[in-house]
């Protein structure tokens, strides 16, 4: 294995989780986020072969190629969601009863449905800060914006969210 296939294969080892959760609670489809999470590091090992040293920021640099990846499979799909609860198993705790497993996950099913109805950098910035459990320097980053601006827009985020979610209870009332 050249040098190249062995840095990329530690990248790729480092954020294949990550991407994929990112990807899935942008699409909420299990199966299309396996295949836009493999075009995200396809696209990836050929600008890594193109460019090497010259990325220096691989985390910044596959999530900015995610969230382009999530946008052109919107364009091409005329934007239809797919709900999955596929990934709500994953997060709840193997010792919980089946009761407190379904009242998480349909809580979880609200997050995330509340979530998609955000705009796009919101839900972006959403997800990398608390379910990628990223810093705001590195969302800054990734997003090409100042950090600043991220803060405000996470904050505006969370409003929004709050809101989306009050919105769904009433609905359900």
């Amino acid at each position: 294995m050249d040098n190249y296939q062995e840095k990329f294969s530690q990248i790729y080892d480092q954020y294949i989780d990550k991407i994929y959760r990112f990807v899935y609670f942008k699409v909420s489809s299990q199966e299309i986020s396996e295949d836009i999470t493999s075009k995200v590091f396809l696209k990836g090992w050929e600008a890594f072969q193109s460019q090497g040293s010259g990325i220096l920021n691989p985390s910044a640099f596959l999530y900015q190629i995610a969230r382009n990846t999530v946008i052109d499979h919107y364009r091409e799909k005329a934007k239809i969601k797919v709900i999955s609860t596929s990934l709500a198993p994953q997060i709840v705790d193997s010792g919980m009863g089946l009761e407190e497993k379904a009242i998480l996950s349909s809580e979880f099913q609200k997050v995330k449905l509340a979530i998609q109805n955000l705009k796009q950098d919101y839900q972006d910035i959403i997800i990398c800060h608390y379910i990628d459990d990223m810093r705001v320097p590195e969302i800054a980053e990734i997003m090409g914006k100042p950090e600043g601006t991220v803060r405000v827009m996470l904050h505006r985020g969370l409003k929004a969210l709050k809101k989306e979610i009050e919105a769904k209870k009433i609905q359900e009332s």
